[in-house]
């Protein structure tokens, strides 16, 4: 990203502060209701200094990150096997995409009965919700590949280990980094919703202690917070990632 487009994102970030703060300097709405950039810049000061903040920051990504990985690895897993062997497409598949259409929040009360109020239960809701789209994306990208450049792979003694590693992921790895993205971003709304419902610890957590308190500059806040950080990992890894993937693969 160049200099250019980033100050034009900064632009953009400050005239919308600018507007709130012109909308709260009128009295459209009473500070109960939507409060001014002052207070939710306050509320996050006090929440950086006290450490909170950041141990909420710190507990959601810890508890993405394992979640996401399972995700990864089960959901391509899956999807290779799903796109190389007709019964398990014709069993498993169907059901993994009846589950996909299933919200990441709505296996919270299956996480609770399961695993207690526990990092564990968050964990399986973030998998839940980010496995069916890796699935889904590394099986249609290995289905994708040329069956001649598969033939000749196996004519040249490629099979089982060395064939998924070495021909089926690198040929299919468009596919799988847009599954990744796509599973980061469900699973990252997945931590939030069973933090909000079942934790003590984490984003979601005092985004709802905000609730309780009634104090809607805590909510914003941690809003703010969430949308940030979603920004960040999406533009840090998930696009520089892509951009190089695509590049390589002469896609852009």
């Amino acid at each position: 990203m160049n200099s250019k487009s980033i100050g034009k994102k900064i632009a953009f970030y400050i005239g919308i502060v600018l507007v709130w703060q012109a909308l709260d300097s009128a009295n459209i709405w009473a500070d109960s209701v939507f409060p001014s950039p002052y207070e939710v810049a306050e509320d996050l000061w006090y929440g950086a200094i006290d450490g909170t903040l950041w141990y909420g920051i710190g507990t959601s990504l810890w508890r993405l990150t394992v979640g996401l990985l399972i995700a990864i690895a089960g959901g391509v897993t899956l999807g290779i096997f799903m796109a190389r062997i007709k019964t398990v497409n014709e069993t498993i598949g169907s059901v993994i995409l009846g589950l996909q259409s299933i919200p990441s929040v709505a296996w919270a009360p299956l996480a609770i009965v399961w695993f207690g109020l526990t990092d564990a239960g968050i964990i399986f809701v973030t998998v839940a919700g980010a496995l069916f789209a890796v699935t889904i994306n590394t099986y249609t990208g290995v289905k994708s590949i040329n069956p001649d450049y598969i033939a000749a792979a196996q004519n040249m003694g490629a099979k089982g280990e060395q064939l998924i590693t070495k021909v089926l992921i690198p040929a299919a790895f468009p596919y799988l980094i847009t599954g990744f993205k796509q599973g980061w971003a469900f699973g990252w709304r997945g931590v939030i919703g069973a933090e909000l419902l079942f934790s003590f610890l984490g984003l979601g957590f005092l985004l709802n202690v905000g609730r309780q308190l009634s104090d809607v500059s805590q909510v914003i806040a941690m809003m703010i917070v969430i949308m940030m950080i979603g920004i960040v990992i999406d533009g840090l890894i998930f696009k520089r990632l892509e951009d190089k993937v695509m590049s390589r693969w002469g896609l852009r």
